[in-house]
């Protein structure tokens, strides 16, 4: 029982079944999954969908964190990747062609990319501090996108085929759950199965031990970044795709703090080394199973408290420290032994007299041989 209270997933899996029990108890039919014209709809399959996004970022993010850095321009790469692909699908004059939808999805994940390699070059390059070198990207990154779009609201809703990415269905289970679960199994096979999450946790300890042992530090932390913006941008495909509206100041807003929250929620340091994929997925659900309990239980003027009451709860938990001073009162503590009676240590015992052999034998004068008896 120690060690699995001990596990790093066991106080967020806590957590979340406890958010999962108090939606219940508010909505009794929380748990209900139908099937409706040959796809599932209930509030658990609302609650992966929803997530799906935060899940995409949070992956990135985590492996950006396990190298001891930080993005704070994944809201704003998602922006450019959303706002891009609605302005390219309404002014191809064809919103029910595949070709265009592709396109339109393959430029803007080009984008997104150019912008990972640009936050990379920043960081591992420049040695610009992660913190400073994203947060230029964050500021000009929606500009950009409003730049794309005119600053005007953009409406795609007539194209099938890009609603599919983040509202459509396949074979009856939303396509971004399985679009994001695809991306989480292909980054733990590589993270885990691979030495390529063991030279990221290195980077994370210590860079330049890293790199003094051979590891090519610049280029895993080049890495990491140009996936985060890629994993970003294909969220705002998913968000602008689900509301079929792409609004450079709204697509992915604040999605970076959810992201950074889900990391940290998860079990992953900020401080860099070691990361927990599983984690930043239950993360992304807890969060996700928060927004679900205020908008059924509790006033949305107290829904960033009930958050951060939540949060703080988790990362408490997660304190080995803070679980010793908790609980520590509560575990069954050994008796204590009796304090051991102190003595008089016994008196040595009084010489003895020589015998009569030893005498002799210390009388006897040692004698040398001769050459002769030695020859």
């Amino acid at each position: 029982m120690k060690t699995l209270v001990n596990h790093r997933l066991f106080w967020p899996s806590a957590i979340l079944a406890a958010l999962l029990l108090a939606n219940l108890l508010v909505n009794p039919s929380f748990f209900s999954i139908s099937l409706m014209d040959g796809n599932l709809f209930g509030p658990l399959v609302d609650i992966l969908r929803r997530a799906a996004p935060i899940v995409l970022v949070a992956l990135g993010m985590t492996l950006v964190i396990a190298t001891r850095g930080i993005d704070l321009s994944v809201g704003a790469v998602a922006a450019i990747s959303g706002a891009w692909a609605s302005m390219y699908i309404i002014s191809s004059g064809d919103r029910l062609s595949v070709k265009v939808v592709l396109t339109a999805a393959g430029v803007a994940l080009l984008m997104a990319l150019v912008a990972g390699v640009w936050n990379g070059f920043l960081v591992s390059v420049l040695g610009i501090q992660p913190i400073v070198a994203t947060l230029v990207l964050m500021t000009a990154g929606r500009g950009f996108a409003q730049i794309i779009t005119s600053e005007k609201i953009l409406y795609p809703d007539n194209s099938p085929a890009y609603k599919l990415i983040g509202g459509g269905y396949l074979l009856a289970v939303p396509f971004s759950i399985l679009l994001a679960g695809g991306i989480f199994a292909l980054t733990a096979v590589l993270t885990r199965k691979t030495a390529l999450g063991t030279l990221i946790e290195s980077v994370g300890v210590n860079p330049e031990a890293s790199r003094l042992a051979g590891v090519r530090s610049r280029s895993i932390t080049w890495t990491v970044y140009i996936f985060s913006a890629f994993c970003a941008g294909l969220a705002g495909l998913m968000l602008t795709s689900n509301s079929t509206s792409a609004d450079p100041n709204s697509i992915g807003l604040f999605i970076e703090l959810d992201a950074i929250l889900a990391v940290v929620i998860g079990g992953t340091s900020l401080a860099g080394g070691r990361f927990s994929l599983a984690g930043t997925l239950i993360g992304a659900f807890i969060i996700e199973a928060m927004d679900a309990f205020v908008v059924i239980a509790i006033s949305p003027r107290t829904t960033d408290v009930f958050k951060a009451c939540v949060v703080v709860a988790v990362c408490v938990l997660q304190s080995p420290d803070a679980r010793r001073v908790l609980f520590g009162r509560f575990r069954r503590r050994p008796p204590k032994e009796p304090a051991p009676v102190a003595t008089r240590p016994a008196a040595p015992p009084p010489p003895q007299a020589p015998s009569s052999v030893d005498a002799a034998i210390a009388t006897t004068p040692a004698t040398v041989p001769s050459r002769g008896d030695v020859r």
